[in-house]
C-alpha cells in the first residue's frame, strides 16, 4: 500500500510539473493598445509607436502583422524578445482620402500565450478645405 501511495504521488508531481511547463509561454504587455490621431490633414501619413514588454517565460517572436486595409503600413521588432525585453510596433496610416472618422485594426500574430493581439488606430482625415 505504501509503494502504491509513493507511486501515485510521483505520478501527480510529474503531471503537475508538465502542465506548469506547458503554460510557460511568451506574453505581450503593451503600454497602450489603441491610438487616436485626432484630426489629420488629408495626404499626410501619420505614425503611432506601440511599445511592448515580454512578460512571459519564453522568447517572444512576432510571426506576422496584418491590417484591415492597404492604408496601413507597419514596422516591428523582428528579433526574438527575451523575457523582460522590449520591442516596438510602428503603425503608419496613409491619410490619402478624407474620412469622417476611421478605426483600423492591426493583428499581431506571435508565439505568445495570446497568439493574436489586436491594436487599433483611429482618427479623422480632413480635406484641405475643412
Amino acid at each position: 500500500m505504501k509503494k502504491i501511495l509513493i507511486l501515485l504521488a510521483a505520478v501527480i508531481i510529474i503531471v503537475v510539473f508538465k502542465s506548469m511547463r506547458n503554460n510557460a509561454k511568451a506574453e505581450f504587455k503593451f503600454d497602450k493598445e489603441s491610438h487616436n490621431f485626432g484630426q489629420i490633414p488629408m495626404g499626410t501619413p501619420v505614425s503611432a509607436v506601440f511599445t511592448f514588454t515580454n512578460v512571459g517565460d519564453e522568447l517572444l517572436v512576432i510571426a506576422s502583422i496584418e491590417s484591415s486595409c492597404d492604408c496601413i503600413m507597419t514596422k516591428f521588432t523582428r528579433e526574438p524578445i527575451l523575457t523582460g525585453g522590449k520591442g516596438i510596433i510602428t503603425i503608419t496610416y496613409d491619410a490619402a482620402i478624407a474620412h469622417v472618422g476611421f478605426t483600423k485594426a492591426v493583428m499581431v500574430k506571435s508565439n505568445a500565450r495570446t497568439p493574436v493581439k489586436v491594436l487599433y488606430v483611429k482618427g479623422e482625415v480632413r480635406s484641405a478645405g475643412r
